[in-house]
């Protein structure tokens, strides 16, 4: 299934900081668990079955059901074991991985118009789009699979599976606002049971039926390919990669357990488990082929069915709740860096870093989630819509990775020769995912699109927003020249404006003083920016200069990892004895309300985006509450810009 997402922040698990490197314990295994494989250790409840009748058009014949065994267990080794455990585990940003954090590595966000580093921006907002496509496909799968386990015993209930899904997924998001520091304790022990349970009902499957085992054999997997014919081939290789999506939450994830516990983890029991199941339920389908409609629950005996759908649907729930996590982490991250509007952002625990709800996300990801389940009805028709946009995202994070290590200094011909091969691999899965567009596909690519166009928009509308104040900004020289001429009322306090730039005088300080003939005794120019690094240390945090007496511009740094707050950083630059004491005292702060004004001319961008872009500066959230000012401490001052 798919990353918890890419989040680099994995906001499901209660974390304070992330892990020292080479910290080990059994907590960071469990977590680990709970979060980083709550997403594939589901996939055996489809993406077997769907391989099978794949290649055996509809059947579970002898040669189908070892090719596609053969297939799914190397496809493990390669993608997941080794690019993504040995790897795409050495790409981290200070202990952070995502797309976010190698576009941040990178240094893609500055990159210049029309140049290489753009492309790469591109390619890489594309990326953490995906997961916003794959994030509503997720939770569909996850749960209508493990409700569908109710068919097996009592198959009248059919009516009723994407019913009980809705009622499932509705309780999931409307529960999001609680956050989930409590239910996060429960993850790593519900799928180590789970796992625990994989293991053995392939076990028992595996010794009625040895002859699967002739699956752990390459060939067999490769001569299927082969003689099977393109379309089969194609369609089984797409099916196939539903048991390796999720792998790539090992890297999302990284931040908060360290790539030690994630690859304990995954060498010691993941990966096992999941081989035992898969070769289980292909011992099953070679002694009872009628078994193809649901191979995963008839490894269970009879009395165990209802109480293993239970615990499916707990794990899917778990998955379910770490893609949720992680696209609110995802973006938090875009919001910080500038590639979306902000948004409200509540913080759901006070002693926990990471945990975290975005409303409007919430919302539009559920409907998203729910509209999957009523078109598509069922996982095996979910199953054509699923693993396109994660085969994509693998490519591009094997691209990217690949110029990390260029960046690092790596043997060039080493680098293309290990992520060349890993490219190609990840490019024939798109491939074979391809095919499936018009059978769902469009899907996941659609609500991608969209993300994607609104990233690029608002990212190109603040360039422009930014050219256009930088005609209007006055000098610093100019402005203090100017205030000398006049007879300006000096009022009690501070007033701190804020400022988008570090350079010159802001808008809405120049009108304030044009319009009122006043100042505060105590100016502050305040600048809140957001480094390309997970974190930045305290005592970097605050930078103070003096443009004239009482007079000062104030630079706030902080980490893509971190909630930047105007308060906080103003009250540590004094604490540090940068700004004297009464700039805490009864402080004013001063934001510039712009009103975006899109001009139908040759300049900025289309007409429909400059309106797109609008729309979302007009509903985008205060900048005071963003920056956790008071609202009793907050002064708008408005202004009208032209794109």
């Amino acid at each position: 299934m798919s990353q918890s997402v890419a989040t680099a922040s994995g906001a499901a698990m209660p974390e304070t900081t992330a892990p020292a490197r080479g910290r080990m314990s059994p907590a960071l295994l469990m977590g680990a668990l709970g979060v980083v494989y709550g997403d594939i250790g589901t996939s055996p409840l489809y993406a077997y079955k769907e391989a099978v009748k794949a290649a055996g058009n509809g059947s579970a014949t002898p040669l189908a059901v070892t090719g596609a065994v053969s297939l799914i267990f190397w496809a493990l080794i390669l993608i997941v074991s080794l690019k993504y455990a040995i790897l795409i585990l050495r790409a981290d940003n200070r202990g952070e991985g995502g797309i976010v954090a190698m576009l941040a590595l990178l240094g893609a966000r500055q990159a210049r118009p029309k140049t290489p580093q753009a492309l790469l921006l591109v390619v890489g907002l594309v990326g953490a789009a995906l997961l916003y496509g794959d994030g509503a496909i997720t939770p569909a799968i996850s749960v209508l699979s493990a409700v569908e386990g109710l068919k097996v015993d009592a198959p009248s209930l059919g009516h009723y599976v994407v019913p009980i899904t809705l009622v499932i997924l509705v309780g999931l998001f409307a529960v999001q606002f609680q956050g989930v520091a409590r239910i996060g304790r429960i993850f790593g022990p519900v799928m180590l049971l789970w796992f625990v349970a994989l293991a053995l009902l392939g076990l028992g499957s595996i010794l009625h039926e040895p002859r699967i085992l002739q699956g752990l054999n390459p060939l067999r997997a490769v001569d299927f390919l082969f003689h099977a014919g393109w379309g089969v081939s194609f369609a089984m290789l797409g099916a196939a990669f539903l048991a390796v999506t999720g792998g790539e939450a090992m890297y999302a994830d990284l931040g908060h357990f360290g790539a030690r516990p994630i690859r304990a983890a995954w060498f010691a029991l993941v990966l096992p488990a999941l081989v035992l199941n898969y070769f289980g339920q292909g011992a099953l389908l070679l002694a009872e082929p009628d078994a193809i409609e649901n191979p995963f629950f008839r490894l269970a005996p009879d009395w165990a069915h209802i109480p293993l759908v239970g615990l499916a649907t707990l794990a899917t729930i778990i998955a379910s709740q770490a893609i949720i996590s992680g696209v609110f982490s995802l973006t938090q991250q875009a919001i910080q860096l500038g590639f979306l509007p902000t948004m409200r952002i509540v913080q759901t625990a006070h002693d926990e870093r990471g945990q975290i709800y975005v409303p409007a996300v919430n919302w539009l990801l559920a409907i998203a989630t729910l509209v999957a389940v009523v078109v598509f009805g069922s996982s095996d028709a979910l199953a054509g819509a699923y693993g396109i946009a994660v085969s994509m995202l693998m490519a591009i994070t094997t691209l990217l990775a690949a110029l990390i290590a260029l960046k690092w200094g790596y043997n060039p011909i080493a680098v293309v020769a290990v992520n060349g091969f890993f490219l190609a691999i990840d490019l024939i899965f798109f491939g074979a995912n391809s095919v499936k567009i018009l059978e769902g596909g469009w899907f996941p690519l659609v609500l991608a699109g969209i993300v994607a166009v609104m990233m690029l928009t608002w990212r190109k509308g603040n360039m422009l927003v930014e050219e256009a104040r930088v005609n209007l900004r006055q000098p610093e020289d100019a402005f203090l020249e100017g205030l000398s001429h006049q007879r300006l009322t000096r009022l009690p306090g501070t007033a701190a404006f804020l400022s988008a730039a570090i350079h010159g005088i802001p808008l809405h300080l120049s009108r304030f003083v044009e319009r009122s003939h006043a100042l505060h005794e105590r100016v502050l120019i305040v600048t809140a920016l957001y480094e390309e690094t997970p974190t930045v240390p305290l005592e970097e945090r605050a930078e103070v200069s003096m443009i004239a007496p009482n007079f000062y511009r104030v630079v706030l740094r902080y980490g893509f990892m971190e909630d930047a707050s105007i308060p906080e950083g103003i009250a540590c630059a004094v604490r540090d004895g940068r700004l004297p004491p009464q700039c805490v005292e009864d402080v004013t702060v001063f934001i510039g309300h712009e009103t975006v004004i899109p001009k139908n001319d040759q300049r900025g961008m289309a007409i429909w985006r400059e309106n797109l872009f609008a729309f979302m500066q007009r509903n985008a959230e205060r900048t005071g509450a963003f920056f956790g000012v008071p609202t009793r401490q907050v002064v708008e001052v408005g202004t009208e810009i032209e794109i």
